[in-house]
């Protein structure tokens, strides 16, 4: 963190790491619990602890602090005061964006299936092997959330959301996940409700993101505190509210690691396209727009072949051993929350009861590949003579329309540590999962 910067989100931080495991079982981590966690973590009633101002910058004396009572700068400040990381070495718990941002040349260090937001600020330049320029503006590697403390600016270019109008001017996390928690799955049939005035809902007693399962005297949050139909942040005027309901899914409590040796693998139920829906409901196929399908199920030719393929040119794979979390899946076990949890465990591919998503081809927040792709969709090939191309490769895997300005490191962090060996000596594009051209 910034020098001085927020003496009180780092004495709440501190505060996390003594409970970080003390969560309820099927819980990974003790603050949210699915909902609504401790006011003083996200507010200071003054701007002040210790007698001294939590807001150091200029003009903000102790008790005149920050809208809202925060104590970031502002909103998605104050979630990145737990979940960005200094100068991690590897993946970490709940931390979701690298901070301070590395250098070119050297990868974020988060793995978490959502992505680093740390991509965001990393933009990278070019020379094809025939002349021509690139250009990677970091902005585009993800959603430009604002966290003015951390550096996080608003879109230049995309003013608002592709296939919608969410306006890129108030994206924060906020924007996505609803901080004080209200919507909760309650009942046996996993219903999603939210607190309003006039009604009653069981309390929430546990996380929905690790496969915790409501009782019939509590409920547990949504999976990330994802909001649903009516959400919309105070701090936005204007009729943005959501339409759809978060969708159901199931993490493993070790989701956030290197996938050298083995997959992360969430377990991804209802309604994930029609929740993203929210805000980019032109872009999904199921409103009749002429887009790449998402949220409809799998053909049988689709299954076949995401089961068999290995790499380019290998097409022995078994259903059984078929699953990469490079290209995920909705499961079609809608809301059972059970069947879910145990799918975290699994290495099999799809059947034609599952979906295609939006979560398939993009990382929900950010990644090191334009229009945040889980892999690169510009380039003909992603391994080039059996190495992973990178600006410090050898020969064609240097040239600029493989390596694209990073560096191998950076081109292996985007598969999560893979080897290169794990494809093909000249492995295509992983669209190729499901459409088998290659």
């Amino acid at each position: 963190m910034k020098k001085n910067r927020h003496l009180e989100a780092a004495w709440f931080c501190l505060l996390l790491s003594g409970f970080y495991l003390l969560g309820m079982p099927g819980s990974s981590y003790a603050y949210h619990d699915g909902g609504v966690a401790y006011c003083e973590g996200c507010h200071t009633m003054h701007n002040s602890v210790n007698n001294q101002a939590v807001t150091t910058t200029a003009g903000a004396a102790q008790f005149n602090g920050h809208n809202y009572l925060l104590i970031g700068s502002d909103q998605g400040s104050t979630c990145l005061n737990c979940h960005a990381t200094a100068g991690s070495s590897g993946p970490d718990g709940y931390h979701i964006a690298t901070y301070p941002v590395p250098p070119n040349g050297q990868p974020p260090t988060q793995m978490t299936p959502g992505g680093d937001f740390a991509w965001l600020r990393k933009s990278y330049s070019w020379t094809t092997s025939y002349g021509a320029p690139g250009f990677s503006n970091g902005e585009n590697h993800g959603h430009s959330i604002i966290a003015a403390d951390y550096g996080f600016t608003a879109d230049t270019t995309i003013t608002k959301s592709p296939g919608g109008s969410y306006p890129a001017s108030h994206l924060t996390c906020l924007s996505c996940h609803d901080p004080h928690g209200k919507y909760r799955i309650v009942g046996t049939s996993a219903t999603i409700v939210t607190t309003s005035l006039g009604t009653a809902v069981l309390p929430i007693c546990n996380s929905g993101s690790y496969g915790a399962q409501p009782t019939s005297t509590c409920a547990v949050g949504t999976y990330r505190l994802l909001a649903g139909i009516g959400y919309q942040p105070a701090s936005l005027s204007g009729s943005y509210a959501f339409s759809y309901n978060s969708f159901f899914a199931v993490a493993p409590q070790t989701y956030n690691r290197a996938e050298s040796l083995s997959d992360t693998r969430v377990a991804y139920g209802k309604d994930v396209s029609f929740w993203c829906a929210n805000c980019h409901l032109d872009v999904h196929s199921a409103f009749g727009n002429n887009e790449h399908p998402t949220g409809q199920q799998l053909t049988s030719l689709q299954v076949s072949n995401y089961n068999a393929y290995l790499k380019s040119g290998n097409f022995t794979g078994t259903s059984a051993t078929s699953y990469t979390s490079m290209v995920p899946f909705q499961t079609n076990a809608s809301t059972n929350i059970s069947q879910l949890a145990l799918l975290t465990n699994s290495t099999a591919g799809p059947t034609t009861s599952d979906k295609v998503m939006c979560l398939t081809c993009h990382r929900a927040h950010a990644s090191g590949w334009d229009s945040m792709t889980r892999w690169n969709m510009d380039s003909t090939f992603l391994t080039v003579a059996g190495a992973y191309p990178g600006t410090d490769a050898q020969g064609k895997g240097a040239y600029g329309e493989y390596a694209m300005g990073r560096t191998q490191a950076e081109i292996q962090a985007t598969f999560y540590g893979r080897p290169a060996s794990a494809y093909a000596s000249y492995q295509r594009s992983l669209c190729n999962r499901c459409h088998l051209k290659d």
